[in-house]
Protein backbone atom coordinates (compact mmCIF):
# COMPACT_ATOMS: atom_id res chain seq x y z
CA UNK A 1 0.00 0.00 0.00
CA UNK A 2 2.88 2.35 0.85
CA UNK A 3 4.38 1.84 -2.63
CA UNK A 4 1.07 2.45 -4.36
CA UNK A 5 0.63 5.80 -2.54
CA UNK A 6 4.20 6.76 -3.41
CA UNK A 7 3.66 5.80 -7.07
CA UNK A 8 0.44 7.85 -7.16
CA UNK A 9 2.29 10.77 -5.58
CA UNK A 10 4.99 10.58 -8.27
CA UNK A 11 2.36 10.34 -10.98
CA UNK A 12 0.58 13.46 -9.71
CA UNK A 13 3.88 15.39 -9.43
CA UNK A 14 4.81 14.36 -12.99
CA UNK A 15 1.38 15.40 -14.29
CA UNK A 16 1.54 18.77 -12.53
CA UNK A 17 5.04 19.53 -13.80
CA UNK A 18 4.05 18.47 -17.34
CA UNK A 19 0.99 20.71 -17.22
CA UNK A 20 3.05 23.66 -16.00
CA UNK A 21 5.71 23.06 -18.66
CA UNK A 22 3.00 22.89 -21.33
CA UNK A 23 1.49 26.17 -20.20
CA UNK A 24 4.94 27.79 -20.22
CA UNK A 25 5.68 26.61 -23.75
CA UNK A 26 2.18 27.51 -24.95
CA UNK A 27 2.43 31.00 -23.46
CA UNK A 28 5.72 31.84 -25.14
CA UNK A 29 4.77 30.27 -28.46
CA UNK A 30 1.53 32.27 -28.43
CA UNK A 31 3.50 35.40 -27.56
CA UNK A 32 5.92 34.86 -30.46
CA UNK A 33 3.15 34.33 -33.03
CA UNK A 34 0.80 37.00 -31.65
CA UNK A 35 -2.00 34.70 -30.50
CA UNK A 36 -3.92 36.73 -27.92
CA UNK A 37 -6.59 34.09 -27.27
CA UNK A 38 -4.07 31.59 -25.88
CA UNK A 39 -2.28 34.27 -23.86
CA UNK A 40 -5.61 35.58 -22.50
CA UNK A 41 -6.68 32.07 -21.43
CA UNK A 42 -3.38 31.38 -19.68
CA UNK A 43 -3.39 34.75 -17.91
CA UNK A 44 -6.96 34.08 -16.76
CA UNK A 45 -5.74 30.79 -15.25
CA UNK A 46 -3.09 32.69 -13.29
CA UNK A 47 -0.04 32.51 -15.57
CA UNK A 48 2.50 35.17 -14.62
CA UNK A 49 2.60 37.95 -17.27
CA UNK A 50 6.18 38.69 -16.16
CA UNK A 51 7.48 35.18 -16.88
CA UNK A 52 10.71 34.99 -18.88
CA UNK A 53 11.42 32.54 -21.67
CA UNK A 54 14.32 30.10 -21.79
CA UNK A 55 16.61 32.84 -23.15
CA UNK A 56 15.75 35.34 -20.40
CA UNK A 57 13.28 37.43 -22.43
CA UNK A 58 10.28 38.76 -20.50
CA UNK A 59 7.05 38.17 -22.41
CA UNK A 60 6.37 41.87 -23.04
CA UNK A 61 9.87 42.47 -24.42
CA UNK A 62 9.54 39.37 -26.59
CA UNK A 63 6.18 40.54 -27.95
CA UNK A 64 7.64 43.93 -28.83
CA UNK A 65 10.74 42.42 -30.39
CA UNK A 66 8.75 40.00 -32.54
CA UNK A 67 6.03 42.44 -33.57
CA UNK A 68 3.28 40.64 -31.63
CA UNK A 69 1.19 43.76 -31.22
CA UNK A 70 -2.03 42.20 -29.91
CA UNK A 71 -0.23 40.19 -27.25
CA UNK A 72 1.93 43.20 -26.40
CA UNK A 73 -1.16 45.35 -25.88
CA UNK A 74 -2.75 42.65 -23.72
CA UNK A 75 0.35 42.25 -21.57
CA UNK A 76 0.76 46.01 -21.14
CA UNK A 77 -2.85 46.27 -20.00
CA UNK A 78 -2.36 43.54 -17.38
CA UNK A 79 -2.37 45.11 -13.88
CA UNK A 80 0.58 42.98 -12.70
CA UNK A 81 2.91 43.75 -15.61
CA UNK A 82 6.32 45.11 -14.65
CA UNK A 83 7.04 47.78 -17.26
CA UNK A 84 10.73 48.03 -16.36
CA UNK A 85 11.50 44.31 -16.25
CA UNK A 86 14.82 43.90 -18.05
CA UNK A 87 15.98 40.92 -20.09
CA UNK A 88 19.39 39.30 -19.63
CA UNK A 89 20.96 42.02 -21.82
CA UNK A 90 19.48 44.77 -19.63
CA UNK A 91 16.88 45.80 -22.22
CA UNK A 92 13.46 46.90 -21.02
CA UNK A 93 10.16 46.80 -22.89
CA UNK A 94 10.47 50.56 -23.49
CA UNK A 95 13.89 50.13 -25.05
CA UNK A 96 12.56 47.44 -27.39
CA UNK A 97 9.52 49.52 -28.35
CA UNK A 98 11.80 52.47 -29.16
CA UNK A 99 14.22 50.37 -31.19
CA UNK A 100 11.43 48.76 -33.20
CA UNK A 101 9.53 52.03 -33.73
CA UNK A 102 6.40 50.94 -31.86
CA UNK A 103 5.43 54.55 -31.17
CA UNK A 104 2.08 53.90 -29.51
CA UNK A 105 3.46 51.20 -27.23
CA UNK A 106 6.44 53.37 -26.30
CA UNK A 107 4.12 56.21 -25.33
CA UNK A 108 1.89 53.88 -23.28
CA UNK A 109 4.91 52.39 -21.52
CA UNK A 110 6.05 55.91 -20.60
CA UNK A 111 2.53 56.71 -19.36
CA UNK A 112 2.63 53.53 -17.23
CA UNK A 113 5.84 54.78 -15.60
CA UNK A 114 8.62 53.11 -17.59
CA UNK A 115 12.01 54.56 -16.65
CA UNK A 116 13.25 57.24 -19.04
CA UNK A 117 16.79 57.14 -17.66
CA UNK A 118 18.75 54.03 -16.77
CA UNK A 119 22.41 53.46 -16.03
CA UNK A 120 24.36 52.02 -18.94
CA UNK A 121 22.44 51.77 -22.20
CA UNK A 122 19.48 54.10 -21.86
CA UNK A 123 16.13 54.30 -23.63
CA UNK A 124 17.45 57.36 -25.47
CA UNK A 125 20.24 55.25 -27.01
CA UNK A 126 17.57 52.90 -28.36
CA UNK A 127 15.30 55.71 -29.59
CA UNK A 128 18.23 57.41 -31.33
CA UNK A 129 18.99 54.26 -33.31
CA UNK A 130 15.33 53.44 -33.97
CA UNK A 131 13.25 54.58 -36.93
CA UNK A 132 11.16 57.29 -35.21
CA UNK A 133 12.97 60.53 -34.37
CA UNK A 134 9.75 61.73 -32.75
CA UNK A 135 10.38 59.28 -29.92
CA UNK A 136 13.77 60.93 -29.31
CA UNK A 137 11.86 64.19 -28.87
CA UNK A 138 9.38 62.57 -26.46
CA UNK A 139 12.17 61.19 -24.28
CA UNK A 140 14.06 64.49 -24.21
CA UNK A 141 10.88 66.34 -23.24
CA UNK A 142 10.39 63.81 -20.41
CA UNK A 143 13.87 64.46 -19.05
CA UNK A 144 16.07 61.88 -20.74
CA UNK A 145 19.79 62.54 -20.23
CA UNK A 146 20.81 63.75 -23.68
CA UNK A 147 24.47 62.74 -23.27
CA UNK A 148 23.85 59.44 -21.46
CA UNK A 149 26.88 57.21 -21.71
CA UNK A 150 26.76 53.48 -22.26
CA UNK A 151 29.29 51.17 -20.58
CA UNK A 152 31.69 51.78 -23.49
CA UNK A 153 31.04 55.54 -23.54
CA UNK A 154 28.66 55.61 -26.51
CA UNK A 155 26.14 58.47 -26.46
CA UNK A 156 22.70 58.68 -28.06
CA UNK A 157 24.15 61.07 -30.67
CA UNK A 158 26.70 58.44 -31.68
CA UNK A 159 23.92 55.86 -32.01
CA UNK A 160 21.80 58.22 -34.11
CA UNK A 161 24.74 59.03 -36.39
CA UNK A 162 25.56 55.35 -36.88
CA UNK A 163 22.12 53.73 -37.03
CA UNK A 164 19.29 56.23 -36.74
CA UNK A 165 17.48 58.61 -39.03
CA UNK A 166 19.07 61.92 -39.92
CA UNK A 167 16.22 63.69 -38.09
CA UNK A 168 17.36 62.10 -34.83
CA UNK A 169 20.91 63.41 -35.33
CA UNK A 170 19.63 66.91 -36.11
CA UNK A 171 17.28 66.86 -33.13
CA UNK A 172 20.01 65.78 -30.70
CA UNK A 173 22.40 68.44 -32.01
CA UNK A 174 19.65 71.10 -31.79
CA UNK A 175 19.08 70.04 -28.17
CA UNK A 176 22.79 70.59 -27.43
CA UNK A 177 24.05 67.00 -27.42
CA UNK A 178 27.82 67.08 -26.96
CA UNK A 179 29.29 66.17 -30.34
CA UNK A 180 32.82 66.20 -28.89
CA UNK A 181 32.26 63.04 -26.79
CA UNK A 182 34.24 59.93 -27.68
CA UNK A 183 33.55 56.33 -26.78
CA UNK A 184 36.10 53.65 -25.98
Amino acid sequence: MKYIKFALYLLVIHWLSSAAAGAYEDFFQATRVDNPSVVRALLARGFDPNAVDEKGQPALTLALRDGSRQVGEMLLAHPAIQVDQANVAGETPLMMALLKGHTGMARRLIERGAAINRPGWSPLHYAASGPDAGLVQVLIERGAAIDARSPNGTTPLMMAAQYGPEDAVQLLIARKADASQRND
